[in-house]
């Protein structure tokens, strides 16, 4: 990957964050790297092509703060915990980049589709070591894995909407709920 391609993937990604999809145009993100206005097109396709490469970014960033929370020497219950809770960090502290991650895609990218794979696999590896531990119950790691990741997802979206939060709607924020599930999810291992 190129240092200019990967400049205006962060250029983008801070437009992006500033006034969401539709302030990232590839005319505006040349300008500031610096380019000439027909330099993005060297790199991306279009408008969505620059957006699917923010999108593996953001996944990339997601398998690697997995494989991280694994290998902090803690017990696997904790490192599914970290995972979850970080998610929700990432998800509330850049929420465009959250949506834009979980859009419908439009086109076919390969490097996006890629980064999916690898962040799920590993989410999927951290559910695992914890069915393992006892920390979780036996069964489909592919499927437990779905449920964590929809109620973390979820309660996110829901928080980024309004509808959640621990002083309001709810009576509780993302991360109490992720704990409510993985104390649900314990005693059913336990039993």
């Amino acid at each position: 990957m190129s240092n200019t391609r990967d400049a205006l993937v962060e250029s983008a990604a801070r437009l992006l964050d500033g006034g969401g999809v539709e302030a990232v145009t590839l005319r505006e993100v040349g300008r500031l790297v610096g380019v000439s206005h027909n330099a993005p097109y060297k790199h991306f396709a279009g408008k969505e092509a620059l957006l699917a490469a923010i999108a593996a970014r953001e996944l990339e960033g997601l398998r690697a703060a997995f494989t991280d929370s694994v290998r902090r020497e803690r017990p696997p219950g904790e490192a599914l915990r970290a995972v979850l809770h970080g998610y929700i960090e990432w998800a509330q502290r850049h929420p465009e980049r959250f949506r834009l991650v979980f859009k419908s895609w439009t086109i076919e990218s390969a490097e996006l589709g890629e980064a999916a794979e690898q962040a799920q696999g590993a989410f999927v590896d951290v559910v695992a070591s914890a069915q393992e531990s006892g920390d979780l119950p036996p069964g489909d790691p592919e499927r437990l894995s779905s449920l964590l990741r929809a109620l973390t997802h979820g309660a996110a979206d829901l928080a980024l909407a309004g509808h959640i939060s621990a002083h309001g709607k709810g009576r509780a924020d993302p991360g109490d709920l992720v704990d409510d599930l993985l104390g649900h999810l314990r005693g059913a291992a336990a039993r």
